[in-house]
């Protein structure tokens, strides 16, 4: 799994405290470094729309089609994925859980598997089957990437329910990383997000008040 930062709103939080202070009409309050102290404002009061005025996107890469299927359900977000017509999987690449991983008789079953899956999308390419429909016979399990972008309410959104305790391994992992570049880069917008090292899932801060 890897997640890169591509892109984030040129001050977004300076940008996120114009616009909620278009709301309230308190511009002779803000001036340099206020941003931050508006922004948990917000968040305390739960004004969280204001959000939706910047936007970060990303690289999504070293995922399975497992994530993707579930990402892609999250439709406010603007996402390019490799295509499987396009782009030949002769020699695919694929993510096996450490669960799989480290059973061994459910590893022989996994690894033969996608050997013999393999052998079928080659053997349909060379029938002159197009990439299109050769896809039909490949797994969940085939490596792809993505670029998302959505804006940082939505961010908040698919880092609460993607990381919290509930949510597939693989899905999780990659918001805990989306969730730890956003705090390098708008740090006052995911303030109370927090992520507990004893189970590796995303909580609110006790502390935040």
């Amino acid at each position: 799994m890897k997640v890169e930062l591509l892109f984030v709103t040129p001050q977004a939080e300076k940008l996120i405290e114009t616009a909620g202070r278009t709301a309230y009409l308190s511009f002779e309050r803000q001036a340099e470094n206020t941003e931050k102290k508006f922004i948990k404002m917000l968040l305390l009061k739960g004004h969280h729309s204001v959000f939706e005025h910047a936007y970060a996107t990303f690289k999504i890469s070293r995922v399975s089609r497992a994530f993707t299927h579930q990402f892609v359900r999250h439709r406010l977000c603007s996402l390019t994925q490799q295509s499987q017509r396009f782009v030949s999987e002769a020699n695919f690449a694929y993510i096996e859980p450490e669960t799989v991983k480290k059973n061994p008789e459910a590893h022989a079953i996994f690894v033969s598997l996608m050997a013999e899956v393999k052998k079928a999308y080659l053997a349909l390419q060379k029938l002159g089957i197009k990439n299109e429909d050769a896809r039909f016979v490949l797994p969940n399990a085939v490596e792809t990437q993505l670029v998302v972008t959505a804006n940082l309410r939505e961010w908040r959104h698919i880092i609460e329910l993607r990381g919290g305790p509930s949510a597939q391994w693989e899905i999780r992992y990659v918001v805990l990383e989306i969730l730890r570049l956003l705090k390098q880069h708008t740090p006052a917008v995911f303030a109370d997000l927090i992520v507990d090292p004893a189970t590796m899932t995303v909580k609110k801060s006790a502390d935040f008040k």
